[in-house]
């Protein structure tokens, strides 16, 4: 199938994880990709895997507003921008954490999104997709700077899902259940229901092309994740300290 034949999309934070898996279903898929991340030696990698020979590699640290403006010059038009960056640390409380994961898995997104709406506007059409997770439903224990940080996400996608539609441009968001990459795997506890890599970047690949606002998976996890977010508090707070212990 190459329902993105044609089309150029930005991944951000394309070296590993979801990313990278992504990058390869895309590819496969018709899609002409600008990689970016921190690492060029990493992006370089995942572009030698690719399908087709028109990819492009754009290292840059997302955290930093102007490198994000550079690169969109230089890069051109887009049809879309999939922010997937993020960090995470378990029980982080060191305000080093909290900055960093403020920096990389929100700021950066108001970044992209500032380097790439200029663009939208002047094409008449385009794309921004932010990945947040089940994780940003409801505050969940030892986890608060990456829970806070994709409940922010949430509710700026939401918002600027109704300022850009006059402008033609889409907006979604991405809300994955546990998917197994190097983030997951700093956890030490049992993810339920569990998918791949690969197995997400096939949901996003589809959901980029439908429209729906969320694009959220694996379904069977994310319905039990989002019946959370209707609970009252109490029974909320309830479910939470078991999850605690």
């Amino acid at each position: 199938m190459q329902q993105h034949h044609g089309k150029t999309i930005w991944i951000i934070g394309a070296s590993s994880g979801i990313g990278a898996a992504l990058a390869q279903t895309l590819s496969n898929e018709g899609a002409r990709l600008i990689l970016s991340a921190r690492r060029q030696d990493k992006l370089e990698e995942v572009k030698g895997q690719l399908h087709g020979d028109d990819h492009k590699v754009v290292a840059l640290d997302v955290s930093d507003a102007d490198a994000f403006l550079n690169a969109a010059k230089a890069i051109g038009p887009v049809d879309s921008v999939i922010y997937l960056a993020a960090v995470y640390k378990p029980n982080a409380t060191a305000l080093s954490d909290v900055k960093q994961a403020l920096d990389v898995n929100l700021f950066g997104a108001f970044a992209c999104v500032n380097a790439v709406r200029d663009i939208f506007k002047q094409q008449g059409h385009g794309q921004i997709v932010l990945c947040a997770s089940v994780a940003g439903y409801r505050g969940l224990p030892n986890a608060q700077p990456y829970c806070a940080t994709k409940a922010a996400l949430i509710n700026y996608a939401e918002s600027l899902k109704i300022e850009l539609e006059p402008e033609h441009i889409d907006v979604k968001i991405i809300c994955p259940g546990f998917v197994k990459t190097d983030l997951t795997d700093k956890n030490d506890f049992k993810m339920p229901m569990m998918i791949s890599a690969d197995e997400a970047a096939s949901a996003i690949s589809k959901g980029l092309t439908q429209k729906g606002f969320e694009i959220h998976f694996p379904k069977r996890f994310t319905l039990i994740m989002k019946t959370l977010r209707l609970i009252p508090n109490w029974l909320f707070f309830v479910f939470s300290r078991k999850m605690r212990r």
